[in-house]
């Protein structure tokens, strides 16, 4: 297995694709990215990708032979168009700094190129979709389609804080909760209605201590945008409020879904609704177990330092893979930092040597 790259062109291919933009909410522009990354594939892979284009987004997929590994990633970031004036791509003191260079353009060029040092691409198919920062929402059944079946998905985001690996990502539900009460004058007949504000306010208590009182350790339920009224004098006929769940195991994850929908009204007169429900599976530690302990000894016999693995509280589409059913492991792209953030950069020097370690899990698990 030939491991060695050129750093060099990667680099130039990395800045090929940070100053393409691609905020998620432009179709327009995440179009021009999807064109862009499939040169880079066509070029390095020796083939074209499929161009799948769903509700508007651009996803690319490459497939080779009968495909045992999935390579996953997106080329999507969270950055507005002109971004670039403010935060220019640029190389300085070994860092590569640009809207979406950790988060996760340096990934796919690692991507790429790994493949490029194999002899073939046989057994691979190769996933970038335009819509990660969003949920996924147009992407979600063509990630679950293309894992299933597969023996291992390596997801190219960026690394765990210090270069680790992500072995361990917690799930997401998402839910809404809309109290229904009556509206009544608020200076004339108060009593006749029936608060939703109020309601609003018991269960937001109750939706808060969730996690505490069901004794679900490693789990957040946290009530975040709440709305009610129409007008000053007006006793609120309609409340809502959204709730971000996050859990580590699909046990907890549905019991606190149990706990959502078990909630009951205390004020006289309304009811609730209870909305949404599980959105992403976790990605357990063991879906990652056997593909870390690989990555440990892939690492070893080319004289890298071993990995160290995390769990992180973000989701990704590793945990649509792993909820596929696709053992995943996830961070394999950029180390660096910032993601999302004003100081978002990239360890050039570290590039090679996750290159090597992607082109060697491929090789390991293909056979």
């Amino acid at each position: 297995m030939t491991t060695a790259v050129d750093l060099s062109a990667m680099l130039a291919d990395l800045e090929e694709l940070v100053c393409c933009e691609s905020f998620s909410a432009d179709r327009e522009a995440v179009a021009r990215s999807a064109a862009v990354v499939a040169g880079q594939g066509r070029r390095l892979l020796g083939a074209a990708p499929e161009t799948i284009v769903i509700d508007g987004v651009t996803h690319l997929r490459w497939s080779f032979g009968e495909p045992r590994v999935l390579l996953l990633g997106h080329h999507d970031t969270v950055w507005p168009i002109g971004s670039l004036r403010t935060r220019p791509w640029s190389v300085s003191g070994g860092i590569a700094r640009g809207p979406g260079v950790f988060d996760m353009k340096a990934g796919l060029v690692q991507m790429f190129h790994a493949l490029a040092a194999l002899p073939s691409p046989d057994g691979v198919c190769v996933l970038v979709t335009g819509d990660e920062e969003l949920g996924s929402p147009s992407s979600r059944a063509l990630v679950e389609e293309s894992a299933r079946g597969c023996a291992a998905a390596f997801v190219l985001e960026a690394s765990a804080e210090g270069g680790a690996l992500k072995t361990a990502r917690k799930g997401i539900s998402a839910y809404e909760v809309v109290v229904h009460g009556r509206a009544a004058h608020a200076g004339l007949d108060p009593g006749k209605g029936a608060n939703a504000g109020v309601e609003l306010a018991h269960q937001i208590l109750a939706v808060a201590a969730m996690a505490t009182a069901g004794g679900l350790d490693g789990t957040t339920v946290t009530p975040t945008l709440l709305s009610g009224g129409t007008t000053m004098n007006t006793v609120p006929a309609l409340a809502r409020l959204a709730v971000d769940v996050r859990v580590p195991t699909v046990a907890a994850q549905l019991r606190v879904d149990a706990l959502m929908r078990a909630l009951s009204p205390r004020t006289p007169g309304t009811r609730l609704e209870i909305l949404g429900g599980p959105n992403r599976s976790p990605l357990e530690p063991a879906s990652s177990a056997g593909l870390f302990a690989l990555a440990q000894r892939v690492a070893a016999g080319l004289g890298l330092a071993p990995p160290a693995g995390a769990a992180v509280g973000g989701a990704s589409d590793g945990n649509l893979t792993a909820g596929a059913g696709c053992p995943t492991l996830d961070g394999l792209g950029a180390v660096g930092g910032g993601a999302h953030a004003d100081d978002e950069h990239v360890l050039v020097a570290e590039m090679p040597g996750r290159t090597a370690l992607l082109a060697g899990l491929v090789e390991a698990v293909r056979g």
